[in-house]
C-alpha cells in the first residue's frame, strides 16, 4: 500500500511542477493575504482534486469523454471562469469589484480563499477524463488492481496537499518583504496570465 500512496505521490508531484492557474491563485493569495488564507485555498483544491480522482474512479471520466457536446460545455465553461478570475484580479487590484459580494483577489479572508480555490479548480472539469486515462491504463495493462489504483490515486491527491502548501508558504515569505507597488504589479501579472490560461483552454482543440 505505502509504495502504491508514494508511486502516486511522485506522480502528482510531477504534474504539480506544470505551474496552472491554482497555483498561481495560491502564491498571490499568500503574498497578499497571508498564509492562513492561502492555506485555507490549498485545502479547497485538495477537496476538488479528491472528487475528480474519485468520478474518475468511479468512472465518470468515461461516460464524459463520450459525449462531445458535454467536452465542449465543460471546456468553455471552464474557461470563462479562468477568465473571469483574471479580469477580477486585474480591476481587483484597483479595489473594482465586477463580482458583487465576491471580494477581490488581493485582499481575501480565509472562508472567500476557500471559495474562490474552490471554483477555480472545479473549472476544469475535464480533469476527470484525464484521470480516467490514467486509471484505465494502470488497471489495463495488469500493473494495478482497482484497489491499487484508489491507493496511486490517494497518493497523488497528497501531492496537491504538501505542493500546493510549499507554495503557500513561499507566497508568504515573498509578500513579508514586497512593497504594496510590487504586490499592486504582481496581481496584475497573475491577472494577465489567467487571462491568457482562459483564452487557450478556450482556443485549444
Amino acid at each position: 500500500m505505502y509504495q502504491l500512496l508514494w508511486k502516486g505521490f511522485r506522480f502528482g508531484t510531477l504534474l504539480q511542477v506544470a505551474v496552472g492557474p491554482v497555483c498561481l491563485f495560491i502564491f498571490q493569495t499568500a503574498a497578499s493575504s497571508g498564509f492562513w488564507a492561502a492555506e485555507a485555498a490549498v485545502l479547497a483544491v485538495t477537496l476538488a482534486d479528491l472528487f475528480y480522482v474519485t468520478a474518475a474512479i468511479l468512472g465518470i471520466g468515461a461516460l464524459i469523454e463520450r459525449s462531445s457536446s458535454a467536452r465542449y460545455i465543460f471546456k468553455y465553461l471552464g474557461a470563462a471562469v479562468i477568465i473571469l478570475f483574471g479580469i477580477s484580479s486585474i480591476l481587483g487590484s484597483f479595489e473594482i469589484h465586477i463580482i458583487p459580494g465576491f471580494g477581490t483577489l488581493t485582499r481575501t479572508n480565509s472562508e472567500s480563499a476557500f471559495i474562490k480555490a474552490l471554483l477555480l479548480t472545479l473549472s476544469s472539469p475535464l480533469t476527470i477524463i484525464f484521470w480516467a486515462g490514467v486509471f484505465s491504463a494502470k488497471a489495463a495493462s495488469g500493473e494495478m488492481s482497482g484497489r491499487e489504483v484508489s491507493y496511486f490515486g490517494f497518493g497523488a491527491i497528497l501531492s496537491t496537499l504538501v505542493f500546493m502548501s510549499m507554495t503557500a508558504i513561499a507566497g508568504t515569505l515573498t509578500g513579508s518583504f514586497l512593497p504594496s507597488s510590487v504586490t499592486l504589479i504582481l496581481n496584475i501579472l497573475v491577472g494577465l496570465v489567467l487571462i491568457f490560461i482562459g483564452v487557450r483552454t478556450a482556443v485549444r482543440n
